[in-house]
């Protein structure tokens, strides 16, 4: 039985932290594409009257259709709206352990930005950033560079 009181919905808007990983599996030759997405966070410290930024790195999957868009369209640095949902798997790594990770899955991707703003992003750096830098302070944006970018929440 269903329960129909439950929800499993994601919603980021963020950059992508570089191109998508496009494959095939070999049984269906069903595409799946693998990228990762940063979101940023302004952090108001009262006591010091600063703000930092806190960037969050999260792992997605697209299928199919949308898997091979992905690749053909998605740059790193692109700021896209993804919706989906959390899946959690788990697999046996080479030495025996159990290993489990969480991934989005991707069910809608809408590009952000401006097009002729595509080729001015600085791409993002290849490795995930410490907690304490955030994606814009690797990437060089500012606040004031945003513009009509920013999404107002």
């Amino acid at each position: 039985m269903r329960d129909v009181n439950s929800l499993n919905k994601v919603l980021l808007i963020g950059r992508l932290g570089g191109k998508p990983e496009l494959r095939y599996l070999p049984q269906n030759q069903r595409a799946i594409a693998r990228f990762s997405l940063a979101t940023n966070e302004r952090i108001f410290n009262p006591s010091t009257n600063e703000s930092r930024i806190r960037t969050e790195w999260h792992r997605l999957i697209a299928w199919g259709k949308l898997a091979e868009f992905c690749e053909k369209f998605l740059t790193q640095g692109k700021q896209i709206c993804i919706e989906g949902k959390l899946r959690t798997r788990s697999w046996q790594d080479r030495e025996g352990n159990k290993r489990t990770t969480t991934e989005i899955e991707a069910q809608n991707i809408v590009l952000l930005g401006k097009r002729e703003d595509t080729a001015e992003v600085e791409p993002f750096p290849t490795a995930s950033p410490s907690p304490e830098t955030s994606a814009d302070e690797e990437t060089g944006f500012k606040e004031e560079d945003e513009g009509d970018d920013e999404v107002p929440f």
